[in-house]
């Protein structure tokens, strides 16, 4: 059986006879998708909002009154987070309670592209 081909991934073979591929750790990239890193962050950022809104146990009409926004872009937010940018989501953090920090490292003698991580502490 074979699995459709990623962009990054490294096709290996299970004792089964089924071959994989491992991706990149950004799905997004995997599937060839235009500016995947941004989209990564994004969807990071969006998974953290909504887990905070389930942590504090807000209805959608609270989060909204909380992060400025009407009840239905609260319920887009829960489904996706293409319209929102990735400065606006850091807002919506904040407005939640939660600290936003950037890190900017030295550079890296590595060759590997340089990229974009969101971490949730």
């Amino acid at each position: 059986m074979r699995v459709k081909s990623m962009k990054s991934g490294v096709r290996k073979t299970r004792k089964s006879g089924i071959e994989y591929e491992v991706g990149s750790g950004n799905v997004f990239a995997d599937l060839g998708l235009p500016e995947a890193d941004d989209l990564l962050v994004k969807a990071r950022l969006t998974y953290i909002i909504n887990e905070e809104i389930k942590r504090q146990k807000l209805t959608q009409a609270e989060a909204a009154k909380i992060l400025g926004v009407n009840q239905s872009e609260v319920s887009r937010l829960t489904r996706s987070f293409g319209s929102f940018s990735p400065i606006r989501l850091m807002t919506f953090l904040n407005r939640l309670g939660r600290n936003v920090e950037i890190i900017v490292p030295a550079p890296r003698r590595s060759k590997k592209p340089a990229r974009i991580l969101v971490k949730a502490a």
